[in-house]
């Protein structure tokens, strides 16, 4: 996500967290509104969206529980559980496993964001399934490929809790599990997150028994390249975009390795130097591509490039709408096309 406007509830908190600043010396790098980065390495983000605790959770999904597990305690690594109840679903139905990653173009975003917490919360009773959203490492402070490293460990944690039984303190929502249909997935960056973590969970190097992974889910996926789309050249966004083309250059500047440029293999999937795509060895995955969004004709380009390479690839446009329109509601049809989007997610996992 990009240029989101702060909740004006938030004002009194962002003046007191800005009052300091000038302790941190110079700012050499900043995002407007979203990120700044002082000259002694301190890096401040406003607070452009209130956190939520997990015990927060709508009145119409009371049939859902919802819990914060430490993953990584060395690296501050955390998931939100978000599990329906046995009287939702069956009482001896095993729910398919949802691992998601949030947005925020790798440099903002929070699993307690509230945006967030009331999407997946959603999601979960809608599509019946249980969710662990991970909070990973921010750049610049932990440049990529730190985001992935999160990932592929969130994914390992999982497995490892499954060696380990339900007999342990997880059973809350693993007991709910069924680990033969877990799915990856993530909207923005956390899509991009998601796509390179099937692909180091699909090259052979990390076994993943007992899990099975059944599918890619990836909402509006934050590529980019060097070389401009249509999309990205003509798309003109209005004042609640959440995505600006300068917004996404900042970005991929503060995220990518130190000196490299949009067509790095992590920006851009379909450069020269990145992986051949007929060597992947990753499930059927979906696509969702937002109608409005700058980031549409990447989105296509890369659903192109997959089906040429052979793989199961399910593409779903959301017309009227643009980036991160499900959390946001930031177009009219929002409500809409968020009903939709969950729709088709529920059909995808459990077909």
């Amino acid at each position: 996500m990009g240029a989101i406007f702060l909740d004006p509830r938030m004002n009194q908190q962002l003046s007191i967290g800005m009052k300091d600043h000038h302790q941190h010396g110079i700012v050499i790098d900043e995002i407007q509104g979203l990120i700044k980065v002082y000259k002694d390495g301190q890096v401040e983000r406003p607070p452009i969206m209130p956190n939520v605790a997990p015990t927060v959770v709508a009145q119409e999904l009371i049939d859902l529980s919802c819990k914060d597990v430490v993953v990584d305690k060395f690296n501050n690594i955390w998931a939100r559980f978000y599990v329906p109840r046995s009287s939702s679903h069956g009482n001896n139905n095993k729910l398919p496993l949802l691992i998601y990653f949030h947005g925020g173009g790798f440099c903002v975003g929070s699993a307690a964001w509230i945006c967030y917490h009331e999407f997946l919360a959603k999601l979960a009773s809608t599509a019946g399934c249980v969710i662990m959203s991970v909070n990973y490492r921010l750049a610049p402070e932990n440049r990529l490929p730190a985001a992935y490293d999160d990932g592929v460990n969130a994914l390992m944690w999982v497995k490892q809790q499954a060696l380990n039984g339900s007999n342990n303190d997880q059973k809350c929502w693993l007991n709910r599990c069924n680990l033969s249909k877990v799915f990856i997935a993530g909207d923005s960056a956390g899509a991009n997150i998601a796509h390179n973590v099937a692909k180091r969970a699909g090259s052979g190097s990390m076994g993943l028994n007992p899990l099975t992974l059944k599918g890619i889910i990836l909402i509006q996926p934050f590529f980019g390249g060097e070389e401009r789309t249509n999309s990205e050249k003509v798309l003109v966004q209005p004042p609640k975009s959440a995505l600006s083309l300068k917004v996404s250059d900042e970005y991929w500047r503060l995220s990518l390795p130190v000196g490299a440029n949009r067509d790095h293999k992590w920006c851009n999937p379909l450069a020269k130097t990145a992986t051949k795509l007929e060597g992947l060895k990753i499930p059927p995955i979906m696509v969702c591509i937002s109608e409005m969004d700058i980031l549409k004709d990447r989105n296509l380009e890369f659903c192109s490039a997959m089906r040429r390479a052979g793989k199961n690839v399910e593409q779903v446009m959301y017309m009227g709408v643009g980036h991160a329109f499900q959390i946001l509601h930031n177009y009219q049809l929002s409500q809409t096309r968020t009903h939709e989007m969950m729709s088709h997610i529920k059909g995808f996992i459990n077909r």
